[in-house]
């Protein structure tokens, strides 16, 4: 009964240190963000007057409306598409269990090994060739071919667990495999569907690295793809940097926040399935 205690109390403790190492970054940002624009603010000082119009001059500053039009309409070329081509090619490996599955499996395994920063001079060469450089679709279709190898084997893992005798029913019934697909496991896979699309959506929106090499104008970037223009501008100002910071770390916590359940809820039913 003591020993239980005590490894209550030490999961709780250890979950607040987490917890603290977490959000003290942010409430450093935050503060630091409210102090007089050019001054240099130390520690987690509170001002004695803050400056809460910074947020909106960073905001007019970095041009975040274009910014968020942008995000917005990178995310929508990437996420949908990523998740039609995963869901259908997740299926085909895990429940249809193609000709090959196997091999082209150990092929999308082998995708999850490829770091971005290993691949991003060969990408930028054959962007150049497409004619597609400083366009949004030089980081849409790139995003979607990086994002497909744990895409497929995200759902895959969801598929495979799936019993055969729910497919073998609906046959019987006179479904075909498109219905078989659409009418039947696409719905179940509702949980690992969403949990998917809050991933992508969130490496998609931060996605840095391809923004700042394949793009020049940070109005057709992501919003972190634009925070590099932001600090060369805006570098030695650091509580416009901070306001800034926060501006466009804000869609991504607010997404995380509000879908979290689903999030957990995708994840517990993959490990009690698994």
């Amino acid at each position: 009964m003591i020993t239980g205690r005590r490894e209550a109390w030490t999961g709780r403790v250890l979950l607040i240190v987490l917890m603290a190492g977490t959000v003290l970054p942010f409430v450093s940002l935050f503060v630091t963000a409210l102090h007089p624009s050019g001054t240099y603010p130390a520690g987690l000082s509170w001002p004695s007057e803050p400056h809460w119009g910074n947020f909106v001059a960073a905001f007019k500053a970095a041009r975040m409306a274009k910014l968020l039009v942008s995000s917005v309409l990178i995310v929508l070329g990437v996420v949908p598409v990523s998740i039609l081509i995963a869901t259908m090619a997740g299926f085909a490996i895990g429940h249809l269990r193609i000709v090959g599955h196997r091999l082209v499996l150990l092929v999308f395994v082998f995708g999850l090994t490829l770091p971005f920063e290993g691949i991003v001079t060969p990408l930028y060469l054959q962007v150049r060739d497409l004619g597609l450089l400083n366009t949004r679709w030089a980081i849409i279709l790139p995003l979607i071919g990086l994002f497909m190898p744990f895409s497929v084997f995200w759902m895959r893992a969801h598929f495979v667990n799936m019993p055969d005798e729910l497919s073998e029913s609906a046959r019987v019934d006179g479904a075909g495999t498109w219905q078989l697909f659409w009418r039947i496991h696409v719905p179940l896979a509702k949980p690992a569907l969403s949990s998917l699309a809050i991933l992508l959506f969130l490496w998609t929106w931060n996605q840095f690295l391809l923004a700042i090499v394949l793009v020049d104008d940070p109005a057709r970037r992501t919003m972190a793809g634009a925070l590099g223009a932001f600090q060369g501008q805006w570098g030695t100002d650091i509580p416009l940097l901070c306001a800034g910071s926060l501006l466009i770390l804000a869609p991504t916590l607010a997404v995380f926040l509000i879908f979290q359940r689903q999030f957990v809820a995708a994840l517990l039913q993959g490990s009690l399935k698994g």
